[in-house]
């Protein structure tokens, strides 16, 4: 690494360590908004990614900087709606015009509309819902995040409303079946890593694998990973199959005074029963909360060289 590249490396670490602490209040916030955006957890966890990096590269253009939370919020919002324009989406119009709508009646209820905004509505109309309903922006806020007028933002939440009231089933996807070879060296893998089998592990990775700790470090071949995420062995703790949110993952449990907590999540790609793409949730605060809630575990918030009992 040049001198040049290892200087700018520090100086963008400090720079994200600088965000995470201006932004630590509304981060929880944000990974839930991108969920609900997206209407997927693993979607969602993207997005927040994503949206994230965006905001760390971009925002130097603001030449006249304001409300931090609003930013966030709108890059998050741009880059979804960016690309479900690539896929093709109808994006969805938003007009004035007001229509009859009744109030939701409880929160259960509420929980009930954001696991289905997604399926119901466009990605502007999703947008202006939850801005508005479930995290409390002004209309004028939420018109200028997603383009459009505060009149057709109001309008556009009182249909939405009014069509989630006659609209209460909705359908749950089925998870997707991992295939024999899959299943096959997953399986090795747990084993190898219960044992404290470096050698093991190492054997079951591919020669070019990518080695990802999401919003932490990237790997791009086995030579990095030994000598840099497995150059001290194996973290030596439990490892377990489960399924969260439709996807088949790997959980990491630390044993510790509170009993099992959940250390890290991960799942793996393989390709002729080699893993050519291993994803690690370690430094992902808000995604290892809300799956250990899923779970039926607690998070463990104190792992060096985090401690997110501190924030």
């Amino acid at each position: 690494m040049s001198q040049t590249t290892k200087t700018l490396h520090e100086q963008s670490n400090e720079i994200r360590q600088r965000l995470d602490e201006e932004i630590c209040n509304i981060s929880e916030p944000l990974w839930n908004y991108c969920r609900y955006l997206t209407g997927s957890p693993w979607d969602g966890e993207d997005l927040y990614q994503e949206t994230i990096l965006k905001v760390l590269g971009g925002l130097f253009t603001r030449w006249h900087p304001t409300n931090l939370k609003s930013y966030v919020f709108r890059i998050a919002t741009n880059t979804w709606i960016d690309q479900c324009r690539k896929e093709k989406r109808t994006l969805g119009e938003l007009h004035e015009n007001n229509e009859a709508f009744e109030e939701l009646s409880d929160n259960l209820e509420l929980e009930e509309a954001l696991v289905k905004l997604d399926v119901l509505f466009s990605p502007r109309q999703t947008a202006v819902f939850l801005l508005l309903e479930i995290f409390r922006f002004q209309a004028d806020e939420v018109a200028s995040i997603v383009k459009t007028t505060p009149g057709a933002v109001y309008a556009s939440v009182r249909r939405m409303k009014y069509k989630l009231q006659t609209n209460r089933d909705h359908s749950i996807k089925p998870m997707l079946e991992n295939s024999p070879q899959q299943s096959k060296t997953i399986q090795a893998y747990l084993k190898a890593f219960n044992h404290g089998d470096l050698k093991g592990v190492l054997s079951l990775i591919s020669d070019q694998a990518h080695y990802e700790a999401s919003l932490g470090f990237l790997e791009v071949n086995k030579e990095e990973i030994i000598n840099g995420s497995l150059s001290y062995g194996l973290p030596g703790h439990h490892a377990i199959e489960c399924e969260l949110w439709g996807k088949h993952v790997i959980v990491v449990l630390a044993e510790t005074d509170q009993g099992q907590l959940v250390h890290d999540i991960q799942y793996q790609e393989v390709e002729n029963n080699k893993i050519v793409y291993h994803r690690s949730f370690f430094f992902r605060k808000e995604f290892i909360v809300a799956a250990s809630k899923e779970l039926g575990y607690k998070p463990q918030l104190n792992k060096p060289p985090l401690n997110w009992e501190e924030k």
